[in-house]
């Protein structure tokens, strides 16, 4: 038996969302923030017997922080269960527990915790007249917490996530249309207590570790103890009576040491010197509080741990971070596996971001070596390394939608062979697109060396700060990777930067022309020809698709780069590139005409006899903020984050003020106009589009209006 699907409404940061699994190892990724701790303690409310007492405990706080108003919604927590057990007694469990009355086994059952207004408030909306605002209104008003209850109920037909069901059996708080029943069979049975699923499963979590000393400070928290106190009741009594013995004869003899009595005797003395006879205790004595019993003497026990290539063993707060949280982690699991030891219907270990602290080797070691029979395994994690190992078919993302979060499954609706490819893809280094709020997609050194310096030395804020993950695909072909963004899997926006390779000469053969420029020709034309096919490939690919947009460089990057106005700091590198100044002085001309097939031919001379990457190191060293962004990349960027926060333009625009304030051409006066009117823009006396025509009219040759023109 394993879990298949998390629905969760109105519940945290999540408004309606599912999340799907499959059996084995599941992963949950995504930023901070994204909702991956709430995930776990949804789940927890269902099958971790020491918070059921929680799930009837729900506050304001658990509603969805969108609703407008949290009075009357209902929260829903459902969990569906797939290839249930045919043992007769789990049988018993779904049936009766979940509200199922044929005679056929089941496969497939569902449970959930709902948080519902109850039966008198439900009633009152249920009289509530089509669009009568005000009527409801008025019942919103006097609900509080105390007039909602905590029902789990078994397998219903119901699927939760679908926004007309809740509109039938909720109601349409909108358009104020509320059903004139106020019981719903749809919802599923009503389960008592005592057939909760909780009691019949093994169930384990392993919270994300902040301060692991503290945990094993706290016996409620110390898995060490819990251990030690699982196993004392098994403890052979009989074996155990020499040590009992043991241990008194050694208390007894503490107490009997001569000089333990004389300051026995001293401490006596002196109470009655001070109070008297008539307050003094009955009785005093000092002994030894080592625990004569055996439960307790063996739970008196410490652990001591020495670390890797170490003789000394010392106590778990003398331990580095990764070794303590690495210890906690292990015992645990031996928590777990004495659990899954009893032969409950089913097994589940939650593990929240095991990452803290621990070496990404063992990161990686931890994820292959976890695997326990009949055990499903959710982790939780925003370690690339773990999502590299993670198998995408068995992974959900998390990511944020202003104030609601929402889940992807990466791998629905593809085929296998689109899997494959995906998943070989995934390493370290690019599984951090699974991770970002949007992508641009690029396939050559240079894009991947030069694009992140142009942005940051042009803004002042970097993609990372704009929330865009730069993906150098390399050979792998963009079809393999953008089909991971789609409305059925990552809605996240994705740009795909490539060249179009237009030829920068006449590709027709002329009578005269010699074998090298035939040549030279047929190849400018077999590059055009395969960036015409490769446009159209993937304008046809992702047709379409909201998510995706290609967007083309008419030539190279190296060629556009410098057709945009950088032709200075292609100039600059060329000692770099050349030992010979005749050399040097006729590629300065070149790079310096306003001839395409001059200054490009140059450019991709260099790139070719120099490498692209290099070449792009070396253009990094002089680019500054008067720099040039070709067009098409800057099309890309928007695409990919068409929304820019307020916050973030008035720090672009401060950054390219204070520039312009340091430069001897612009005047102080024009400044200090500019910078009120930014300090209005950010009042919002300016909205966007005003600050941008303002900065376009103060400071027109500007490299940020480039930018500006694109938003």
């Amino acid at each position: 038996m394993h879990i298949s699907k998390l629905s969760l409404v109105n519940y945290r940061n999540f408004a309606n969302t599912k999340l799907l699994f499959q059996k084995g190892i599941n992963t949950i990724i995504g930023e901070n923030g994204s909702g991956k701790t709430n995930v776990f303690r949804a789940i927890r409310l269902l099958l971790d017997d020491n918070m059921i007492r929680s799930a009837y405990r729900l506050d304001t706080t658990d509603f969805h922080r969108g609703l407008a108003k949290w009075q009357g919604h209902w929260i829903i927590i459902s969990l569906e269960f797939e290839e249930i057990s045919a043992d007769e007694a789990v049988q018993a469990l779904f049936r009766h527990g979940t509200g199922i009355v044929d005679d056929d086994a089941v496969g497939k059952a569902t449970y959930n915790l709902i948080f519902r207004p109850k039966k008198d408030i439900r009633l009152r909306l249920s009289e509530l007249d089509d669009g009568d605002h005000a009527g409801l209104a008025a019942i919103q008003k006097d609900i509080s917490i105390e007039d909602y209850e905590t029902i789990f109920t078994g397998r219903s037909e119901a699927d939760f996530s679908d926004e007309n069901f809740y509109k039938e059996v909720v109601g349409d708080f909108d358009n104020v249309r509320f059903s004139e029943e106020i019981e719903f069979p749809i919802i599923g049975a009503k389960i008592p207590s005592v057939l909760s699923v909780s009691k019949e499963i093994s169930f384990t979590f392993v919270q994300a570790l902040r301060d692991v000393v503290s945990e094993f400070h706290n016996n409620r928290t110390n898995p060490l103890f819990s251990l030690l106190k699982g196993k004392s009741g098994d403890i052979d009594p009989v074996a155990f009576q020499s040590i009992t013995d043991g241990v008194k004869a050694l208390n007894d003899s503490i107490e009997a040491l001569q000089d333990v009595q004389a300051v026995r005797s001293d401490i006596r003395d002196t109470i009655k010197d001070a109070a008297g006879e008539a307050y003094s205790p009955a009785s005093l004595s000092i002994k030894s509080d080592l625990p004569d019993e055996a439960d307790k003497l063996f739970q008196s026990l410490k652990l001591f741990v020495g670390e890797s290539g170490e003789g000394y063993e010392g106590p778990i707060h003398e331990l580095s971070l990764g070794g303590a949280n690495l210890i906690f982690l292990t015992l645990k699991l031996l928590e777990f596996k004495y659990q899954k030891a009893k032969q409950s219907i089913a097994n589940f270990l939650l593990i929240e971001e095991p990452e803290a602290h621990i070496h990404t080797h063992i990161q990686k070691t931890l994820f292959d070596k976890l695997q326990y029979d009949e055990t499903q395994i959710i982790y939780s994690t925003h370690s690339t390394h773990i999502s590299e190992v993670s198998n995408v078919q068995n992974v959900n993302i998390l990511g944020r939608e202003a104030n609601r979060c929402e889940a992807y499954q990466p791998s629905i609706g593809l085929s296998e062979e689109e899997i494959g490819n995906v998943q070989r893809y995934l390493d370290a280094v690019r599984s951090n697109l699974l991770f970002a709020k949007s992508v641009i997609l690029v396939e050559g050194d240079a894009e991947e060396i030069l694009i992140p310096t142009l942005v940051k030395k042009v803004l002042g804020v970097s993609l990372d700060e704009l929330g865009i993950s730069l993906i150098n695909i390399r050979s792998t072909g963009f079809q393999n990777v953008a089909v991971l963004f789609h409305d059925d899997r990552i809605r996240k926006r994705c740009s795909i930067v490539t060249d179009l390779d237009k030829s920068i000469i006449d590709t027709a053969i002329l009578a005269g022309d010699t074998e090298d420029v035939q040549n030279r020709k047929k190849k400018y034309l077999g590059s055009q020809e395969k960036g015409i096919a490769r446009k159209a490939y993937l304008e046809a690919a992702f047709n379409g698709n909201q998510w995706i947009s290609s967007f083309f460089a008419p030539h190279t990057f190296e060629v556009d780069f410098v057709s945009a106005g950088n032709a200075r700091k292609m100039v600059g590198i060329l000692p770099d590139v050349y030992k010979n100044k005749a050399t040097i002085a006729t590629a300065k001309a070149e790079l310096e005409s306003a001839d395409v097939a001059l200054y490009g031919q140059r450019a991709l001379t260099i790139a070719n006899n120099y490498g692209k990457g290099w070449l792009a190191i070396l253009l990094g060293k002089k680019i500054d903020p008067d720099i040039a962004i070709p067009e098409y990349i800057l099309r890309a960027i928007a695409f990919a984050h068409p929304t820019v926060k307020k916050e973030v333009w008035f720090n672009v625009l401060d950054y390219r003020l204070k520039l312009l304030e340091d430069d001897l051409v612009t005047t102080t006066e024009q400044c200090n106009e500019f910078r009120q009117k930014l300090t209005a823009f950010m009042k919002g006396e300016i909205d966007f589009v005003g600050i941008r025509n303002e900065m376009l009219s103060a400071f027109p040759d500007d490299r940020i209006n480039d930018v500006l023109k694109v938003f």
